[in-house]
């Protein structure tokens, strides 16, 4: 498949509430080919469509256990509080302090149009929440505390 140039901060786009996935079909399962190939290949753990300039409301996520994706995500419980640092395929370099929920629930579509559901505590739910924000136009350091440059 194809690996992408990830969008920067600055990039509109990271800004906008994505598109939907009214159709599950052959270009979304490339597109979500496309997205594992340029996670990966960038070393993150997340990535979401519009991080490589595509308006969908489609994730990947593999924080070491496998690779998830998901069409139309939504978080529908979250409990606790944990503040974590984070960064961004989006922002090299960054890194933030960042609040997040403990416990979640997660619930979408996969590559099938299958509803599916996680329950997630820990990296697996940052990530998770993490992505999720990007749907909506938000950021990491939208959200984070101590927003530093990582030291090389």
């Amino acid at each position: 498949m194809a690996v992408y140039e990830v969008v920067r901060e600055g990039d509109s786009i990271l800004r906008e509430k994505a598109k939907e996935v009214k159709k599950i079909n052959a270009n979304i399962h490339k597109l979500l080919d496309n997205m594992r190939d340029t996670m990966y290949a960038a070393k993150g753990v997340g990535l979401a469509a519009p991080q490589i300039g595509i308006s969908k409301r489609v994730i990947v996520v593999d924080v070491g256990d496998g690779l998830i994706e998901l069409i139309n995500p939504e978080i529908i419980e979250a409990r606790g509080v944990e503040t974590e640092t984070e960064g961004c395929l989006s922002l090299p370099g960054v890194l933030g302090e960042v609040p997040r929920a403990a416990n979640i629930t997660i619930k979408g579509l996969n590559r099938d149009g299958k509803e599916v559901s996680f329950k997630a505590k820990g990296y697996l739910a940052r990530a998770f929440q993490h992505e999720v924000d990007h749907l909506d136009g938000i950021l990491f350091i939208d959200k984070a505390q101590n927003v530093r440059k990582e030291d090389k």
